[in-house]
Formats: C-alpha cells, sequence, structure tokens
C-alpha cells in the first residue's frame, strides 16, 4: 500500500512558474490516499492564472495500453504545453515520461509506504516509495530504481557498452537518464547536486 502527498505548493510553483502546464491526475489508487483536494485547489489556481491547456483525471495510468488510448484523446493539449504534472506515484510518472519522452514531465506528488499489501504493476517500472521523489531530476527516470545500486549522484564509471556491472542485460539506469535529459534539454540539471534525503519523512507520513 502507498500515499501520495501533493509537493508544497514552493516547489510546484518553482516547477510550473511561467510554464503551460497540462495535469495528469491519477486517482487508481485513491482508496489508499491520494490528495485530490490540494490537488484542486493547486490546479484552480494554474487555471485561473491561465497556464492550464488541459487536465486529465483517470485510473491507474500505470497501464501503458490504457494511457496511451486516454492520452491520444488529449495530444493538442499536450503539445500545447511547456511541461506535463503529473500527480501519481512514481511509477504513474514513469509510464507517461516514457510514453513522452520528448515533453518534460514532472512529479506533482511523492510517495510514501503504507504497511499491508502492494498493487502489481502490469509493466517493469517500480516505485521504492521513498517519500522525496527525485524524478523532476532525472527526466523521469528513477534513479532509486533504475540503477542496480540506487546512485543518486551520477553512474559509477562501471557499465560497459551502456550495460550495467551488476547485471549485463540491464541498460545503465543513468546512461539512460543521461539521453532523455539531453532529449528534453534539461542537462542544466546535473550540475545541481541532490540534497541527501530526510527519511524521517517516511515514518512520520506512514503514522
Amino acid at each position: 500500500m502507498l500515499i501520495t502527498e501533493l509537493k508544497s505548493k514552493e516547489t510546484l510553483a518553482s516547477l510550473t512558474a511561467g510554464k503551460k502546464v497540462f495535469v495528469i491526475n491519477c486517482h487508481g489508487c485513491k482508496e489508499v490516499h491520494f490528495p485530490e483536494k490540494e490537488a484542486t485547489e493547486f490546479q484552480k489556481e494554474l487555471t485561473e492564472a491561465g497556464n492550464v491547456t488541459g487536465i486529465m483525471t483517470k485510473d491507474y495510468i500505470c497501464n501503458p495500453e490504457n494511457l496511451k488510448l486516454r492520452l491520444e484523446k488529449h495530444m493538442d493539449e499536450i503539445k500545447a504545453a511547456d511541461v506535463v504534472l503529473v500527480c501519481s506515484c512514481g511509477i504513474g510518472v514513469q509510464t507517461v515520461s516514457e510514453y513522452l519522452d520528448g515533453k518534460i514531465v514532472y512529479a506533482g506528488c511523492d510517495t510514501y509506504p503504507l504497511p499491508g499489501f502492494q498493487g502489481v504493476t502490469p509493466q517493469e517500472y517500480d516505485c521504492k516509495q521513498c517519500g522525496e521523489c527525485y524524478l523532476n531530476l532525472t527526466g523521469g527516470i528513477c534513479p532509486i530504481t533504475a540503477c542496480s545500486k540506487s546512485l543518486v549522484n551520477g553512474q559509477c564509471g562501471g557499465s560497459k557498452n551502456g550495460k550495467c556491472e551488476v547485471d549485463s542485460n540491464m541498460e545503465c539506469g543513468w546512461e539512460r537518464i543521461y539521453r532523455r535529459l539531453a532529449q528534453i534539454g534539461r542537462l542544466d540539471v546535473l550540475k545541481c547536486p541532490v540534497q541527501v534525503r530526510n527519511y524521517a519523512t517516511d515514518d512520520e507520513v506512514s503514522k
């Protein structure tokens, strides 16, 4: 089980300031928790400011086949946007990023674990529910799950021909991240050191 918490208003404002935004909300795990009230309030502010090209609210955007069909109906609105803001767990953000590979995709939420059964995603993406989502710094590719060593400050240097030195069948997660950031013109974020995560927030939210 998991809980999603909307990122701070300051963080969301820094991601969307001066940009046209297409918003995607996922209610697939809503029975556990989705910050619907907070998300609605923020999205209302964006809409009133004239910064929203469209809003899509669906269930289980982690299903790539259904997501593709749903996004096709909104492609004009997505193309008109500078960024896509996804309010979901990390798996949903990664799924959208994979499909919209030429668009900047931001995570609007952080994801925390709760005791109990974990849902099954129909694909290879995973979310470790580590509380402080790094996807906005890594082009929508999770460094925790895409890297065998869960490195957050860049690759280890042990990859060979683009493959991980721990698992030769696995593509180096940080090479994927680099290519993705280059594709969307965001290589500048690699100059920003990743801050040490405050793990205390996991316990606070899970209580």
